[in-house]
């Protein structure tokens, strides 16, 4: 199963994509964590997530040396640090990371938090980035609704294509407000930690879900992040086993009572609720 997310721009993507947090930091792991992401290219999961950040810049060798020949299949995304979103950094800090990944382009560029550049500044660095074709359009990531509206008033912060959140059952507090104004702007949450960290998957809850659609726990948690329109998971996959799960988790069809058992379980927000961030 194909299901898509629009950019504002009229770009489409898989709403199951692939990240690379954790990844390319272990030599002896090599070779299976890009046997898995080559697979997940194959399974249509051909959005890849990475930063400079990722093992300060191990993730995005690796994801070049995975794509390099098949470029134009991915729709690549990398971030930067906040401390390189000036205009002279982010620069910098760009031809770096497309260096690493073996490319002349990113599809995507995002903040990875905000930090002390003001707004404005980076905002004029990643339209200068994408007026020299390094970049297709840019983003942010970690934002909550206030700084999202004060991106949105700077001269061209309406160009924003995405937001990437901390997003999973036992963290749902941008249903409340932050997703629901995204939406109304065609703006994709990409949803990284999709599975939660912790205890989520040993649940009782989502293990009785789980038999019941003979599937596993972290299936049932990806299966839903992506029930939402406009949500991209980008969970990560470090064996060729683990990615053809989590394509198979776009099978899953949860039904009204399913559905109600897990609201009951892990409550949706009924009010506003502070940012949660990893």
């Amino acid at each position: 199963m194909t299901r898509l997310v629009s950019f504002a721009d009229g770009t489409t993507v898989p709403a199951l994509g692939q990240g690379t947090w954790e990844i390319g930091d272990h030599p002896a792991l090599r070779d299976a964590e890009q046997a898995a992401l080559s697979r997940g290219i194959d399974l249509g999961l051909t959005l890849i997530d990475t930063a400079e950040l990722y093992g300060d810049g191990r993730s995005e060798r690796l994801v070049g040396e995975v794509i390099k020949g098949r470029r134009d299949e991915v729709f690549l995304v990398s971030k930067v640090r906040p401390e390189n979103a000036s205009e002279l950094k982010m620069m910098l800090a760009c031809e770096r990371s497309l260096e690493r990944l073996g490319t002349d382009r990113l599809d995507l560029y995002l903040l990875h938090w905000e930090g002390n550049v003001p707004i404005e500044e980076t905002v004029e660095a990643f339209q200068e980035l994408v007026d020299e074709g390094m970049i297709v359009r840019w983003g942010v990531s970690n934002l909550d609704l206030d700084a999202m509206q004060r991106l949105e008033a700077v001269d061209g912060g309406d160009l924003c294509a995405a937001n990437q959140l901390l997003y999973n059952l036992g963290s749902r507090g941008i249903e409340y407000d932050l997703m629901p104004w995204m939406r109304a702007r065609d703006m994709p949450v990409m949803a990284y930690s999709p599975l939660g960290r912790g205890g989520l998957l040993q649940h009782p809850l989502i293990v009785d879900i789980a038999d019941r659609h003979d599937a596993d726990p972290a299936q049932v948690a990806l299966a839903f992040t992506l029930l939402h329109d406009g949500v991209i998971a980008i969970p990560k996959a470090s064996s060729v086993e683990h990615v053809e799960k989590n394509a198979d988790a776009l099978e899953i069809q949860f039904d009204a009572e399913d559905l109600e058992r897990l609201d009951a379980a892990f409550p949706p927000p009924e009010t506003a609720q502070p940012l949660d961030m990893i």
